[in-house]
């Protein structure tokens, strides 16, 4: 995650980093790994607000919401 992509997300009714105990849902921060589902990924691409996307661990359906070359402009390894 990115302080950038958190404010993004915010702004469109998603507030991902404030806790929420009744979900056990810790609030994410910058540097935090979260699964996000493509559409809201790729919207904050075209935003210019896109996070970093660990290819390996990203289903090929993504395909069908952003481009590959979109994807690795963002990527980052598994281990990073």
């Amino acid at each position: 995650m990115t302080a950038e992509f958190l404010e993004f997300s915010r702004s469109r009714g998603n507030d991902l980093s404030t806790p929420n105990p009744m979900f056990r849902f810790p609030g994410l921060r910058p540097g935090d790994r979260w699964c996000l589902c493509a559409a809201r990924w790729k919207e904050a691409y075209d935003a210019g607000k896109a996070p970093p996307v660990v290819l390996e661990a990203s289903h090929i359906s993504s395909l069908e919401f952003a481009s590959l070359e979109e994807l690795q402009e963002h990527a980052v390894l598994e281990e990073e």
